[in-house]
């Protein structure tokens, strides 16, 4: 069976931004790989921030970057959601790296995995629920996101 086709979104305000992460929300199953890209200051973190906020994890607990962390965990309506940031991962030995976090075990035992700057790292993380793509427009449209795999045609 093929991959469904992609679709786009215009994120013209943060709040089209959080209605997307509420959709992802609603569609993601344990053990679902969300994989974000973008260049730096594309939204991948508010992307990410939203898809917990309507996961439950409430406004007063911060929700930022991990990238020096390179994995914050989070209890969600859901289980377990980590928000991973591979960003610093470019360089080395990283199929050792992406090993010792452990990431693949954890997907199997049923945690929710956001992953941001996964470029250089998609194949070695497993099947792929949903991507997003967002990209900066330099039009007054802001932000557009493309989102692609299995979950995607869930997404209305």
């Amino acid at each position: 069976m093929s991959e469904p086709a992609a679709t786009e979104r215009v994120l013209a305000t943060r709040r089209d931004t959080v209605r997307l992460g509420r959709d992802v929300a609603r569609v993601l199953q344990p053990g679902d790989l969300v994989l974000l890209f973008g260049e730096l200051g594309a939204g991948k973190t508010f992307l990410a921030r939203s898809i917990l906020r309507a996961l439950g994890v409430p406004r007063e607990t911060p929700v930022a970057s991990p990238t020096f962390t390179i994995v914050q965990e989070y209890e969600t309506s859901r289980g377990t959601l980590l928000h991973v940031d591979l960003y610093r991962l470019r360089d080395g030995d990283m199929a050792t790296e992406l090993s010792r976090l452990g990431l693949r075990e954890r997907r199997a035992e049923g945690a929710l995995l956001v992953v941001e700057w996964a470029d250089d790292h998609e194949a070695r993380l497993g099947a792929v629920a949903l991507g997003v793509s967002l990209r900066l427009d330099a039009t007054p449209l802001g932000r557009r996101a493309r989102l692609h795999g299995p979950r995607a045609s869930e997404l209305r």
